[in-house]
């Protein structure tokens, strides 16, 4: 009825889905069960929980500690939408003298609601907050940028942006 060849790969069949099977669950007990690996990744908050108190980041120590130059290497992903020259606009405004300059100043570039809604200067601080997350500082806002979430990020490239307008 058969031959042994023909038995041959049936059982081949057989132990090699069983053997991908095997793997496959090796494989997903590996990755999905998060006790064998240590501590979670993230944690959802949800209503009613206790959410952990955010650590307090003394800016201006980080601002007296920032580097220009690592500042100036951050500050490439920025460049795709402002430029650092005096008066040259792109997708962005140019960001020369942005420190201490007021927000939605510079003449010409056509800002959106929520950056001309806002008052008062780009102090250090306030650059901080928007480059965190555009989004949150400013809804509404049409920079698409994510934001920088290292606070060493930020602080580094503000310091930058202080160096090239001296």
């Amino acid at each position: 009825m058969f031959d042994t060849m023909t038995l041959t790969k049936i059982a081949g069949g057989l132990f090699g889905a069983w053997l991908i099977l095997l793997l496959g669950k090796w494989a997903a007990e590996e990755i999905y069960h998060a006790e064998a690996h240590g501590e979670q990744s993230y944690v959802i908050e949800v209503a009613g929980g206790e959410a952990e108190p955010e650590e307090e980041i003394d800016f201006a120590a980080m601002m007296a500690e920032a580097d220009v130059d690592k500042g100036a290497k951050v500050f490439k992903k920025c460049t795709a939408c402002h430029k650092a020259e005096d008066g040259v606009n792109a997708v962005g405004p140019h960001l020369y003298a942005v420190v201490d300059r007021d927000i939605a100043a510079v003449d010409g570039f056509g800002y959106s609601g929520a950056l001309t809604g806002l008052e008062g200067a780009w102090t250090p601080e306030n650059l901080s907050g928007f480059l965190e997350s555009p989004k949150n500082y400013a809804p509404g806002t049409t920079m698409g940028f994510a934001g920088l979430k290292k606070p060493t990020d930020r602080a580094n490239v503000i310091a930058y942006l202080q160096s090239i307008a001296n």
